[in-house]
């Protein structure tokens, strides 16, 4: 199921007006696999908020920090796999917050039996 912010709501002229760029650079980002929007049946890409975000950040590389597209690439793997691990670490975190909260109560238990 979607999240609010997966939902497709742009279209590319849209997108292309509210970013200031040529809607062949957009197709280029999806060329190189940065930008991945959704198609409707008649094949229209769509952008989500979540692919504006992503679109934002590939801007800021490539317009204020002069990153190439290569480069931008290689940076979001490496943000997918930064975020993966903090995932990982969440639930971690989670798991283990829950098993201190069993045994202090399994503890808590045994020493009411007492």
């Amino acid at each position: 199921m979607k999240t609010r912010k997966e939902e497709p709501l742009f279209m590319i002229g849209t997108v292309a007006k509210m970013y200031n760029i040529h809607p062949q650079t957009l197709r280029l980002y999806e060329r190189e696999g940065l930008l991945v929007p959704s198609r409707t049946k008649g094949k229209t890409r769509m952008y989500s908020e979540k692919d504006l975000e992503r679109l934002e950040f590939i801007l800021f590389l490539t317009r204020e920090l002069g990153v190439n597209l290569a480069g931008v690439d290689a940076i979001l793997q490496m943000k997918n796999q930064i975020e993966e691990v903090q995932k990982q670490i969440d639930f971690l975190i989670n798991y283990l917050k829950e098993e201190i909260k069993t045994r202090y109560r399994s503890d808590v238990e045994q020493n009411e039996a007492l």
